[in-house]
């Protein structure tokens, strides 16, 4: 779906018709009757007191001439704000009283800030007229409607107002503002980020549409000292994700006040959108001069251009609703035995995002993160149809509130057919170590169970009782067959313990009496996913699935990504499937309200190498590997909790493209 629409803007224009005044002369009978009326006073009529009103209603109707279609003015409700230009100075609406840029306001005359006004004034003006007479009183030329402040005194205050301002700016010290700024980050090292359309279940993923650079959006202006909120025109220099460098109208090569901001936040608006909200267009005070007459430039500058969709905001919103409420109970991972599942909690719904907590948990301490799209969260029930180990809750029966989540929640595998050729137990291949996240290791299907999924463990790290068996559904793209790692360029973890390196597969099958899962029976769809290796993005440290940190993308094999997060060691580094739903664009936290992890600063990172060096990967049940401290914990000594924190990142989502995993491809 289009998600810029071209400023032919022809509903804009039809809207501005009775808001500019056409450049081109008048005609005849309303020529003459605007120099009749108003002689040489033409252009000062706001400090006037003897304009006859009727003059303003038929001028509001006969003075406006129709704009062609062609040319896409923002229309503001037959009101356009814009600085003075040197020449008109500020004028007072006769209506309502609002004091304004004389420029902006309705009419060659300048009498009133928009077209209601005048006409209310006129309606007004003629009842006051008729209740005089009645009255007994003469009538006058002009009966006021309303007694408002002067012009000079409101001129007065406004200049005293921005005097105030200007005094505020000087004695006001700069605050440093403490955290991470994806835009300095992004532009200090001219770095790219992944598009929004890499990430189908992050916000507006799908229907992002053609939103780039050169688009234009109505932002407020910071470049201003007036006392309300105003708006200004700019176009996107550069996207990030979610964020875009932006340029104000009128600032041509000149980027000395360009800003980021987030595209889907709540200042962000389509063209258009101030005309129809009412609110002010207001260009910069720094070019304020730079053109006499704005609308002509807006004209030129807008034709042709693109703007977000009318309806951009509300589509945003929609795709932050998330089905997953609060007290909703769901099959989730043991985290302290990968080969169960127990029953948890929705404790709180933050971006997609589920913080759950076991169900035993009394103090709602032991919980658990995982997106709402995991292949570790299921249906409550789940366990038994598959025959997949179950944790039973010492809890008989629900708490009040909780409920179990509607099964249509959760992601759909793709089906198989297990009825033919099928895993078997004993079968060997790869899979990537949920307790290890960088490694690819030689691995065994240890049990087949139902609807596709499999019980596979790590060659010579595996518990005697099983307890760290892990389930993979067999298309699940963090499994691959035999040999996919030589392919690949790829190092492949050997079994610990096996002496005969370097390894290789033929003697080992042989050495184990063992087989090869067959190769066809692997999940080989490639998707168009878009990713390029150098790419920022914000994604999840599985190892601690509560961080979403500033990441990298540096290795790409057909959909299976590396992911390294900046400022930590390659050691630290996961392999990721191009569809997780732990991956998220450029400005997701910030969208979301989640925390950040920034890039880890050199003396975390001296601390950790020396600490990770002390500390084997010693892999047992009590998994005590690489995790990275959060921005919190950067003074700590590295976490040695007793919990499993594993694989997030296969989504079983249908690809729309294929490629054979035996196809080269350069690291």
């Amino acid at each position: 779906m289009e998600n810029t629409k071209d400023l032919a803007f022809d509903t804009f224009c039809k809207l501005l018709q009775h808001t500019f005044i056409s450049q081109t002369e008048h005609t005849s009978r309303a020529e003459r009757k605007r120099r009749d009326s108003f002689g040489m006073f033409d252009g000062y009529d706001s400090c006037s007191e003897d304009t006859s009103s009727s003059s303003s209603s038929e001028e509001s109707e006969e003075e406006v001439a129709p704009l062609p279609s062609s040319l896409p003015i923002i229309k503001n409700n037959g009101q356009v704000y814009t600085y003075p230009d040197g020449k008109s100075g500020m004028a007072t609406c006769e209506m309502c009283g609002m004091v304004g840029v004389r420029d902006a306001f309705y009419s060659k005359t300048k009498r009133f800030c928009s077209v209601s006004c005048s006409r209310s004034y006129s309606s007004n003006s003629k009842k006051a007229s008729i209740l005089a007479r009645l009255q007994g009183k003469p009538p006058t030329k002009k009966a006021k409607v309303l007694q408002k402040q002067p012009l000079v005194a409101k001129l007065a205050a406004y200049a005293q107002y921005q005097a105030t301002l200007q005094n505020q700016a000087k004695t006001k010290a700069a605050v440093p503002v403490e955290g991470f700024s994806w835009g300095n980050y992004i532009n200090s090292n001219s770095f790219t980020a992944a598009p929004v359309t890499c990430f189908k279940h992050a916000p507006m993923g799908t229907c992002w549409g053609d939103i780039s650079e050169g688009v234009r959006v109505e932002v407020p202006n910071t470049d201003c000292s007036l006392p309300t909120k105003v708006f200004w025109i700019a176009g996107i220099v550069k996207l990030a994700g979610y964020n875009a460098l932006l340029r104000y109208e009128g600032f041509e090569n000149d980027s000395s006040l360009d800003f980021w901001c987030n595209v889907c936040g709540s200042d962000i608006h389509p063209v258009g959108w101030c005309a129809t909200s009412g609110k002010p267009l207001v260009p910069p005070r720094t070019i304020q001069h730079k053109y006499t007459n704005w609308k002509a430039f807006l004209v030129k500058r807008l034709t042709g251009a693109k703007t977000l969709p009318p309806d951009f905001s509300q589509k945003v919103s929609e795709s932050m609703q998330y089905p997953f409420k609060t007290s909703m109970r769901v099959e989730v991972v043991d985290k302290t035995h990968l080969c169960r599942t127990r029953v948890a909690v929705v404790e709180s719904v933050i971006g997609g995002r589920l913080r759950l907590v076991y169900e035993e948990s009394e103090d709602k301490t032991d919980d658990f993160w995982c997106h709402m799209y995991s292949p570790l969260i299921h249906h409550i029930g789940w366990s038994r149809s598959i025959g997949h180990r179950f944790k039973r809750s010492d809890i008989t029966k629900k708490q009040d509130g909780h409920f179990d989540a509607p099964s249509h929640l959760f992601m759909k595998v793709k089906e198989v057919d297990a009825a033919g050729e099928w895993f078997k137990e004993g079968m060997k291949l790869e899979a990537i170590d949920p307790l290890n996240l960088s490694a690819i290791c030689v691995a065994t299907i240890r049990k087949v169970l139902a609807d596709g999924y499999l019980m596979i463990g790590i060659d010579g790290s595996e518990a005697a009782d099983g307890s760290d068996w892990f389930c993979y559904h067999a298309t699940s793209p963090s499994i691959f067959p035999v040999g996919f790692c030589e392919i690949n360029m790829i190092e492949l973890t050997p079994p610990r313990g096996y002496a005969k390196l370097p390894f290789k597969w033929f003697d080992y099958l042989r050495e184990t009496d063992s087989i090869a899962a067959p190769v066809k029976l692997f999940n080989k769809e490639v998707p168009n996913h878009g990713f390029h290796v150098g790419m920022k993005l914000e994604a999840v440290d599985l190892m601690e699935p509560r961080l979403v940190c500033v990441a990298t993308v540096t290795r790409i094999i057909h959909r299976l990504l590396r992911i390294h997060f900046d400022g930590w060691e390659d050691e630290y580094d996961q392999w990721v499937d191009c569809e997780s739903p732990d991956l998220y664009p450029v400005g997701w936290c910030q969208l979301t309200g989640y925390q950040l992890q920034p890039p880890a600063p050199q003396s975390s990172r001296d601390s950790q190498s020396s600490s990770s060096k002390q500390k084997k990967k010693a892999k047992s049940q009590q998994y005590k590997g690489h995790k990275k401290m959060s921005s919190l914990q950067l003074k700590e000594e590295l976490l040695d909790g007793e919990e499993y924190s594993f694989l997030q990142g296969a989504s079983d989502q249908e690809s729309n493209g294929s490629a054979s995993y035996y196809i080269k491809q350069e690291p």
